[in-house]
């Protein structure tokens, strides 16, 4: 049986990581590596998730000295991974329990390198759910527009993260140039259209801030790829537009 590593980055996400966590050890997958990356100075959660930590024994804790953001705790639990395959789970998010072992056979049979999955979005009032179809992307300029890749929902080979390619310092959008960096190396991200995740989305989270998400979203564009200010701020407006779309 394929090993597979779950990088779980944690900060102030003590009301849901149980049960996140809960929907990893309950896969029907069993062959599993459980990173959570404690990214959080302040200590008044951890001695929750050492608690969780000792609950199943494929568990690691990495705990960070200084927070470095959801991003590159991700990336420090790449590099500490023992599995030729990782699969990323946020800390209020949680998955269908034969996700890890549908996606994985979806993968090996495709020969794919990464792919993500449907999923559905939960409302903080638990009653709103919308599912979100996923795509296969062959070309980073079908993705350039709108982020329709669920971070929750993707799984790849631990291959592809280098020191070139990898989840950037930003607070947000993070993933989102880490997919379009994979995909302008002329790497398929496959899509396996069914629901396997969801994906919670939380007034107070820091994905909800619309001022740090243009800064990073003018990042994304000026920085990581390359386009000069006009063309930046041009697209961040259609990237603006087809979220409030969504």
């Amino acid at each position: 049986m394929t090993q597979v590593t779950v990088v779980i980055p944690y900060f102030k996400k003590k009301n849901f990581i149980k049960k996140a966590v809960n929907s990893v050890k309950s896969q029907t997958h069993k062959k599993l590596e459980i990173i959570i990356v404690y990214d959080d100075e302040d200590h008044a959660d951890l001695k929750l998730i050492k608690k969780i930590k000792k609950s199943d024994k494929r568990i690691k804790l990495i705990i960070n000295r200084k927070t470095l953001g959801a991003g590159r705790s991700r990336n420090l639990g790449i590099y500490h991974a023992k599995a030729k395959y990782i699969a990323f789970l946020d800390a209020d998010d949680f998955w269908k329990k034969n996700k890890i072992q549908l996606q994985l056979k979806f993968m090996i049979k495709n020969s794919l390198e990464i792919s993500h999955t449907s999923y559905e979005i939960l409302k903080d009032n638990l009653k709103n759910r919308k599912i979100m179809h996923a795509k296969t992307f062959t070309n980073y300029k079908q993705l350039l527009l709108s982020c329709d890749i669920g971070l929750s929902t993707v799984m790849l080979k631990k291959k592809l993260i280098t020191n070139n390619c990898k989840f950037p310092k930003l607070k947000t959008k993070e993933d989102f140039v880490l997919w379009l960096l994979i995909l302008k190396k002329k790497i398929i991200i496959g899509s396996l259209n069914k629901n396997l995740t969801t994906w919670r989305k939380l007034d107070n989270s820091l994905s909800s801030s619309t001022i740090q998400k243009l800064k990073d979203g003018f990042a994304l564009y000026s920085v990581y790829m390359n386009f000069n200010f006009f063309k930046s701020f041009f697209f961040l407006l259609i990237l603006g537009i087809n979220f409030l779309r969504k």
